[in-house]
């Protein structure tokens, strides 16, 4: 299935974080936070035709109670607005 955000929107995959932590204790999953992080994988068109800020395959952080989330193919995504991305990794 495919997913084409509208308006300025985005479509990001989490980037799931490490579930140990330096010392070597595991988190349980029911106490870990959700990532801040991810990788856009759908741009709306207003975006690529108009903002060469981001583009797909971008790695993003984002704001923690920003956001829709939704399922497809089994996977979760988040749709953001471009406004609450605030700002892109890069090696």
């Amino acid at each position: 299935m495919k997913f084409k955000p509208l308006g300025e929107r985005i479509l990001v995959e989490r980037l799931e974080e490490e579930n140990k932590t330096s010392s070597g204790i595991i988190i349980p999953d029911n106490a870990k936070e959700k990532p801040l992080m991810g990788v856009i994988k759908a741009l709306s068109k207003k975006i690529s035709d108009e903002c060469k800020c981001v583009s797909e395959g971008d790695t993003v952080v984002f704001g923690k109670y920003k956001g829709s989330e939704i399922k497809l193919d089994g996977k979760e995504y988040i749709v953001l607005d471009l406004e609450d991305v605030l700002g892109v990794l890069s090696k």
